[in-house]
C-alpha cells in the first residue's frame, strides 16, 4: 500500500475510533438527538467533549446538524448517509467484542498474575 494511503487511512482512524465517536455513532445510529438528549444518552461525556467529537464527525461527514430557527434554536444532530455506513463496522466491532468477552477478560486476568509474580 503507498505511503500515502496509509497515512490517510491511519488519520481517518485516529479522527473516528475513538471512544467518544464510537458511542456517539452508536446512539445518533437509533435515530436523530438534540444534543442536550444525547449528552444524555451517552452518559460521562462533558459538554466542551460532545461538541468537539460532533465538530470532528460533521467536517469528515458523518453527522449533520439540522438547525430550527425558534427561540432559542433547536438543533438535531443525525447520521448521515456516510454515518449510517459507518455504523456497521462499529456494530461489528461491538458484535465481535461481546463474543469475545470472556477470552478478552481471561487474557487480562491471565497478565494481571503473571504481572504480580
Amino acid at each position: 500500500m503507498e505511503t500515502e494511503q496509509c497515512v490517510s487511512i491511519s488519520r481517518m482512524l485516529g479522527r473516528v475510533t475513538d471512544k467518544w465517536t464510537v458511542l456517539v455513532i452508536r446512539v445518533l445510529g437509533r435515530g436523530p438527538r438534540r444534543f442536550n438528549a444525547l449528552r444524555r444518552d451517552i452518559g460521562e461525556i462533558s459538554q466542551k467533549v460532545l461538541a468537539s467529537t460532533l465538530r470532528d464527525l460533521e467536517e469528515n461527514g458523518l453527522v449533520s446538524r439540522t438547525v430550527t430557527p425558534v427561540n432559542p434554536p433547536q438543533v438535531e444532530l443525525a447520521l448521515t448517509d456516510l454515518g449510517r455506513e459507518f455504523l456497521r463496522p462499529i456494530r461489528g466491532l461491538a458484535e465481535w467484542v461481546l463474543e469475545n468477552a470472556p477470552r478478552i477478560e481471561a487474557a487480562r486476568s491471565a497478565y494481571a498474575r503473571r504481572a504480580i509474580v
